[in-house]
């Protein structure tokens, strides 16, 4: 065996040796449902989960709802905002896949890398201006068409002048490519400041700034629709693309002969993420350290073979923010965290951890 071939299969995902795909996505299946039911359970007025699944089995029955206030606690407020939840962690879960995938590094996600800036500036321009026109645009009610294209506007501006400054020289520098992240993410949050305070209305200010740092208040059923179609279409493009995606971790030279039209690819890999943090930004703010967590704690569990990572990381996106948004709502007492407060409580110390390791390894 030529030492090419034996370094190629070295390169190579490896499968599972602790756990099997299908019965992990069973768990996280039955501990997203577990999670859920909690969430809508919990709050300043608790609710017994007999009750929530009575009050949703009425519900999609098509029954007139019981008479009281619990039926419209349960399915008008708290049931979409954790339905929100499981959306948005699902989406950032297969984002950060897709895009440590794409670049070839594992400390890359969506908020480090200025995507999430980009889609909040995008964002937050679209409300201001348009609040300055005299539109109304809302980001904590139904999805406003125009303040998600913004988003997506700013998402894919963003990507793609950090990826023209990682590439710059002819070459390929992962580590360029996360400062060159890091700054322009700082950058553009300064811009974003600037225009929120632009703002005239004090309240839509302290709006604006709570809803950057990541909330999914003000949760509604209309607001589901084009987040759980972008995440559904999302997963189904990316997953359509996993050998390809896989081949990719090898090398640019090793995918190309096994294949993989990688230019097309990138393209491909890199509209569908942008698409994605700008639909989600749109509905939640810039929630960090989701994208990065995820993925690493999937590979450990089934490994990096993209057919087993991308939806596991769905799942596991989607149960890790159900619970942050569960704990922002009530660890504290009358007060409503925001949800990147916690995540990068969560995640601060966990990207520490990864640096170091990769210190140790270099």
């Amino acid at each position: 065996m030529t030492p090419a071939i034996t370094r190629e299969r070295r390169d190579q995902p490896r499968p599972a040796r602790t756990l099997r795909a299908g019965p992990l996505a069973a768990a996280l299946a039955a501990a997203l449902v577990l999670a859920l039911t909690v969430a809508v359970s919990l709050g300043s007025v608790d609710v017994p989960p007999g009750e929530v699944w009575s009050v949703v089995a009425r519900r999609l029955a098509g029954r007139a709802p019981e008479p009281g206030t619990r039926d419209l606690i349960v399915w008008q407020l708290r049931v979409p905002r954790a339905l929100l939840a499981a959306l948005v962690g699902a989406g950032l879960g297969l984002v950060g896949t897709a895009v440590q995938a794409l670049v070839r590094n594992p400390l890359a996600d969506p908020y480090l890398l200025g995507i999430s800036s980009g889609a909040s500036l995008g964002a937050v321009a679209a409300i201001v201006l348009g609040t300055t026109l005299g539109l109304q645009l809302s980001f904590g009610g139904a999805l406003g068409l125009t303040v998600s294209l913004a988003a997506f506007a700013g998402a894919l501006a963003a990507f793609s002048l950090v990826w023209l400054m990682a590439r710059r020289g002819g070459g390929f520098s992962p580590l360029r490519l996360v400062l060159a992240g890091i700054g322009i993410a700082q950058f553009l949050g300064g811009i974003t400041s600037y225009l929120v305070l632009q703002t005239r209305d004090e309240q839509q200010t302290r709006g604006v700034l709570f809803w950057l740092m990541g909330s999914l208040g003000g949760a509604v059923w209309a607001q589901l629709a084009v987040p759980a179609f972008a995440v559904a279409l999302g997963l189904a493009l990316l997953q359509a693309r996993a050998r390809a995606l896989n081949a990719m971790l090898m090398g640019d030279e090793t995918a190309a002969g096994l294949g993989v039209d990688v230019a097309r690819l990138r393209r491909e890999v890199f509209v569908v993420t942008s698409v994605l943090t700008g639909v989600l930004v749109a509905v939640s703010g810039a929630i960090g350290f989701v994208g990065l967590m995820v993925p690493h704690v999937c590979r450990l569990l089934v490994g990096g073979d993209h057919r087993r990572l991308l939806p596991l990381s769905a799942l596991t996106g989607a149960l890790l923010l159900v619970v942050v948004d569960t704990v922002a709502r009530t660890a504290l007492d009358g007060q409503e965290l925001p949800i990147g407060v916690v995540t990068a409580v969560i995640g601060a110390p966990t990207l520490l951890y990864l640096l170091d390791r990769r210190m140790e390894r270099s």
